[in-house]
């Protein structure tokens, strides 16, 4: 099976760059990014619990044993292996009962997998949020890596504001800071976002960040 990616072209970019000229620099020098999304939010869901709070070497493992395990990643599939048998791929008591928890929602009817995708953002972040072991920040990479939400900016994500630091040399940036720029980038910060991680993961070299140290 083919990878797919978040998808994004000119438009976009040519917007940020004539929103914000230090942004477009970073934009020209880093070029396209191709950052992989999962279409099923079934199993992305599943997927993303798994792996919070964990190494990615710890993440991968569990996924792929999973995986290996069970075939396809389904409400079905999941209620039938049960909290204990989830257990055994490597991940805590806590997860597997928000995994198999989740999978009784969807099983119920109390999750609607398909009607999601024509609620808006916040309301997306709302029913996400509702489920166990799914917080705000969560809901919004849910939103990015499989929704393709195009206006995903969380202020809750410690590398985007690394990126932003070292983009423009702030020694921090404040909730009311951090707005001024969503509204900015806006129709398309998830484009913006995908550019900050790439900074913040060392993309163009000799970038630094200004972050105050504390003593």
């Amino acid at each position: 099976m083919s990878n797919m990616y978040f998808t994004y072209g000119e438009t976009e970019k040519e917007y940020l760059k004539s929103k914000d000229k230090k942004l477009g620099e970073v934009i020209d020098k880093i070029g396209h990014i191709n950052r992989e999304v999962d279409s099923d939010l079934f199993s992305a869901i599943v997927n993303t619990i798994i792996g919070q709070q964990i190494s990615t070497k710890a993440h991968i493992t569990i996924w792929k044993r999973m995986i290996s395990e069970l075939g396809e990643i389904t409400a079905n599939t999941i209620l039938n292996a049960g909290v204990e048998k989830i257990q055994q791929f490597g991940t805590s008591f806590r997860k597997a009962n928000y995994i198999v928890d989740f999978a009784k929602r969807v099983k119920n009817d109390e999750f609607d997998l398909v009607g999601i995708s024509e609620k808006t953002d916040d309301e997306v972040i709302a029913e996400l949020s509702s489920l166990k072991g799914i917080g705000v920040w969560t809901a919004e990479m849910i939103m990015l890596f499989c929704l393709q939400r195009p206006n995903v900016f969380s202020f809750g994500d410690l590398a985007i504001l690394r990126g932003m630091r070292m983009v423009y040399h702030h020694k921090d940036i404040d909730k009311e800071r951090f707005e001024r720029y969503r509204k900015r980038f806006s129709p398309y910060c998830s484009v913006a976002s995908l550019y900050f991680w790439a900074v913040a993961g060392g993309a163009i070299e000799g970038m630094k960040d200004y972050k105050i140290k504390k003593t």
